[in-house]
């Protein structure tokens, strides 16, 4: 179902709750409790066979009895009555139903067996669930709390236009009292639970489409359906909605406590990272940052080419938070020398180049507030600007003096991002957020904050990648290949290869030899040794037709030896690559996203220095070269220290027609390992010398 359809889930015009309780402390009677607390715009139907009235509304003993069809339903009975219930909801034409119920996919085997029924149950009509194990949804513009989160006895949250979505519903819910805590306006929070139906890329595109919400937060313990999470993402930033994330299972004991929590697969850390940079999104570490970060995009201001200017009242404060940038990432560029002359002229004893210091003579002259800033604006041209300004803000005897000269400047320039380090009672600051400034407490983290602004506005302005290159089909062998076998899959992919021949005789390696060029490699080739090296099946160096003769008797009685099982095709005699640089390429399949591009300087460098890039297949070489350019050590292949400059558009290529080849070969490629692969210098070309390609049985 397409994601408009999902409005309606949000937005329900009537809800009926199956299962509801008069006590207003219990799961059923939650929701309607808060519904009629904060004046829901639709009606509500309680299903309750043993009451006529709940919490004063007219109840039905059974959801036949209901008067309509109820655009939504929230279901807290049992988990074994839940199959049934949604049955009647879907005969019903219920459009979508929020399961409270646990005791499904969560629990292990026969639960996932009842959740499968449930799911179909609702099909069957096209109803969608929420659910099971979820917490539920709320929508503060239309007041629809299908929640039974307690957390919402602490305070509701305000209508706003940051909309949250949480696989846990308990750690959902504390977001939610965090974020009214905070004092940030919400459009939706939705629990998912289990994800037996809707997803996590469900629900985002959901809010992609939702005008009220203009910044996403995710918290996140594993992927369902990661293709359709892909796209949903992709669109959120075509929409030019920042998303951040915080996505937890980093660690080996983190990632099993996802799955028992969940029944989802958490998948690898490295490519999660690898796949949020790629579609723009932001990922954070802790509570306090994704939602510092989804409050200072609700300005909707990201500057692609952000930099930070900044005005303190501290010298210390300006050491820490030019600390905070270069650790974030944020330049903090000096003010122009003729303006530092000028902020001289002002004020002899202030500290001009950035973090621009007025001292404490701003108590004095709360004109230089505006001076300072004004020139960080117009000279620096600073697009982010953060004023520590500390308790003056609200102090009795600054704040009347301070406001007016920081409203004039943001009002002056309303395409800055301004943001306060200030403190003091928070409807004082709140003044502050109304004149256009977003206050934090602590300037490390407003820091922070800003530099994801930058990081958003270079992914909404990035342009369209080039397609990837087309490679044809691909037909995979029934078991593992052997290197020369995989080279030539390979090769009619496009991918180079070093001149090499399959030889079952000495003979022919003699005279194979002659042909490619001495010296050559001499490998052993059998689909059943993928690590040659190991039962030194690997000769280098090898000219003349004597030491030939010799390498290819010797390694087919190594390999005899070594593996007496193992089928043995020949020898393969190759070119012997010199000089270059020797890099790796891969592919990894992932078992969320799928395949992964690795890249990476080859040889012994890739483990001791795990200097690596990953990147979703496939990709174009335009990706392919970003990639290449991203590793710490990428000088050695643009020339450093009068070293040839590496060819570094044959790489490129390689690297994108791998990715093509690996998203064509279908979900039985496991891996591929091109190691070394030798990148000569410009115009020379990018070979591969090694090939193992590994498919599943």
């Amino acid at each position: 179902m397409a994601a408009k359809d999902l409005s309606y889930l949000l937005n329900p015009k009537s809800v009926a709750i199956i299962g509801a309780s008069d006590d207003a402390t219990r799961i059923g009677g939650k929701p309607i409790y808060y519904m009629l607390k904060q004046g829901y715009r639709g009606e509500i139907f309680p299903v309750n066979p043993k009451r006529e009235t709940v919490q004063g509304i007219k109840a039905y003993a059974k959801i036949e009895d209901l008067p309509q069809t109820p655009d939504m339903a929230i279901v807290a009975v049992p988990g074994a009555a839940v199959l049934e219930t949604v049955e009647a909801l879907a005969k019903k034409g219920t459009g979508g139903a929020i399961l409270f119920s646990a005791g499904f996919a969560e629990i292990g085997s026969e639960g996932a067996k009842l959740q499968d029924q449930v799911v179909a149950a609702a099909r069957q009509t096209g109803m969608r669930l929420l659910g099971p194990n979820s917490l539920g949804m709320v929508n503060p513009n239309i007041n629809f709390y299908g929640s039974f989160a307690t957390g919402l006895e602490l305070g509701f949250p305000e209508p706003g236009h940051v909309g949250i979505v949480s696989q846990s519903g308990a750690y959902g819910a504390h977001l939610m009292t965090v974020a009214v805590a905070a004092g940030i306006g919400l459009s939706a929070m939705v629990m998912t639970g289990n994800e037996a139906d809707l997803t996590l890329g469900d629900m985002v595109n959901m809010m992609v489409d939702d005008p009220a919400t203009h910044v996403i937060a995710l918290y996140s313990e594993g992927v369902r359906e990661a293709d359709h999470l892909v796209e949903a993402l992709q669109r959120a930033r075509a929409k030019r909605k920042p998303v951040v994330i915080m996505k937890v299972g980093q660690s080996a004991l983190g990632q099993t406590a996802a799955m028992s929590h969940t029944a989802s697969i958490a998948g690898d850390d490295r490519v999660f990272e690898a796949v949020m940079q790629e579609l723009g999104v932001i990922r954070a570490q802790t509570t306090e940052q994704m939602l510092d970060i989804a409050r200072l995009a609700t300005r909707g201001i990201y500057p692609a080419q952000n930099s930070l200017g900044v005005l303190t009242v501290s010298g210390g404060a300006g050491v820490i938070i030019s600390d905070a940038a270069a650790a974030a990432g944020l330049p903090m560029p000096a003010m122009p020398q003729a303006a530092q002359k000028r902020l001289l002229d002002l004020l002899p004893f202030a500290s001009p180049i950035n973090p621009v210091d007025t001292t404490a003579q701003l108590l004095n002259d709360m004109s230089l507030v505006r001076a300072f800033t004004d020139s960080l604006v117009q000279d620096g041209g600073y697009p982010s600007i953060l004023g520590f300004v500390t308790y003056t803000a609200t102090a009795q005897s600054t704040a009347e003096r301070l406001r007016p000269e920081l409203k004039a400047i943001a009002q002056k320039y309303p395409d800055r991002l301004f943001v306060l380090s200030a403190l003091g009672p928070t409807e004082k600051l709140r003044g502050y957020e109304e004149d256009g400034f977003t206050v934090f407490e602590d300037p490390s983290r407003a820091v922070a904050a800003i530099a994801a602004m930058g990081r958003y506005g270079q992914a909404f302005d990035r342009p369209a990648s080039e397609p990837a290159p087309s490679v044809g089909e691909v037909k995979l062998p029934t078991e593992n290949p052997s290197e020369a076998h995989a080279k030539t899959l390979l090769a009619a992919a496009g991918i180079a290869v070093a001149p090499e021949q399959v030889c079952t005789s000495a003979d022919q390696a003699v005279a194979s030899a002659a042909s490619i060029g001495e010296p050559v490699v001499l490998k052993i080739v059998s689909p059943d040794i993928l690590h040659k090296t190991e039962i030194g099946g690997v000769l280098l160096d090898i000219q003349g037709e004597q030491a030939i003769r010799q390498g290819y008797d010797t390694l087919i009685e190594r390999a005899r030896q070594a593996a007496p099982q193992a089928r043995i095709e020949g020898v393969l005699v190759a070119k012997q690559l010199q000089g270059g640089v020797q890099c790796i390429l891969g592919i990894h399949r992932d078992p969320v996203f799928g395949p992964m591009a690795v890249f990476g300087l080859g040889g012994i460098f890739v483990e001791i220095l795990d200097d690596v890039v990953l990147r979703r297949c496939p990709f174009g070489k335009d990706v392919a070269l970003e990639m290449i350019k991203s590793i710490k050590a990428a000088p050695l292949l643009l020339g450093a220290r009068g070293q040839p400059k590496a060819d570094l558009d044959a790489l490129a290529t390689m690297l994108s027609r791998l990715s093509a080849f690996a998203s064509a070969a279908g979900p039985r490629l496991e891996s591929i390992d091109l190691n070394p692969v030798f990148v000569l210098p410009e115009g020379q070309g990018a070979w591969a010398a090694d090939a193992v390609i590994t498919l599943k049985d």
